[in-house]
């Protein structure tokens, strides 16, 4: 019993999140340090990492901030030469240009591109390769409802999230023989930063949280579990797979609610 009592314990473990510095990233880094991890808080933003690390070992955890940037090889190569190879790698980072797919230009298409797919990519690659080499580790990736459900607007974002998934479970293909597991992890709607203009305009944030069985939207905080359970013992046994944390959106069909 003890045993099991621990299966989500992450102590001696070292976690690289990516996109630490706000958001989902940030919670992330906070419920893995709580978890007993080692953290090292990544971000383009060195400042707001900085904010999330010192938050951490305020509240008694351990952790760093580093810099990187997705967008450029030599800054994930760096990194890698700074802190090794983790046991837990999270990847956040997302862009989104809201446009029709006919109105969008190649510039605003390589932007979501470069980031969200590219910059997921060549993160994974370099640690992917560490962490093969440790012969042990998990990867967790986000993607989104939008991998598997759209709207009007969201065709490059929706494709780079569906590619994530495949991306992952490519990953978990190759790499599960060296003792590496790679899962995705699919919010909902969530109250973050990149979700600021829809927060902003009552009607469309209630006709979200109305999509959901739940009825709201989420805090970042309550993606933590799901994070923590794919990097845990717990997970032992699960790779290649993608966890929806989306107030039921995927499950029930339509905003309305028909007479029963």
């Amino acid at each position: 019993m003890d045993d099991l009592a621990r299966l989500f314990r992450l102590d001696g473990r070292r976690a690289l999140v990516v996109g630490a510095g706000r958001g989902i990233g940030a919670a992330a880094a906070a419920g893995l340090a709580a978890f007993g991890a080692t953290v090292w808080c990544a971000d383009a933003d060195l400042v707001a990492a900085e904010g999330t690390a010192d938050d951490i070992v305020a509240g008694g955890g351990t952790a760093s901030a580093h810099r990187v940037d997705l967008l450029d090889g030599a800054s994930i190569d760096a990194l890698a030469d700074e802190v090794g190879a983790p046991d837990i790698l999270v990847t956040t980072p997302a862009i989104n240009v809201r446009k029709a797919i006919v109105d969008y230009t190649d510039d605003e298409l390589d932007r979501v591109v470069d980031l969200n797919l590219k910059g997921t990519f060549r993160l994974c690659r370099t640690f992917g390769r560490l962490m093969a080499a440790n012969g042990r580790g998990s990867m967790i990736g986000f993607t989104s409802i939008r991998s598997q459900t759209t709207e009007p607007g969201q065709g490059a974002y929706a494709a780079t999230k569906a590619a994530t998934v495949m991306l992952f479970k490519t990953l978990a293909a190759e790499l599960g023989p060296s003792g590496v597991r790679a899962n995705t992890i699919a919010p909902g709607v969530v109250e973050t930063p990149l979700t600021q203009p829809i927060i902003d305009r009552p009607e469309w944030y209630r006709a979200y949280a109305d999509k959901t069985i739940l009825r709201r939207w989420a805090q970042p905080a309550e993606l933590v579990g799901a994070v923590v359970y794919l990097a845990s013992d717990a997970s032992s046994y699960v790779t290649g797979t993608t966890l929806f944390v989306d107030g039921g959106w995927t499950a029930a069909d339509g905003r309305f609610a028909p007479p029963t």
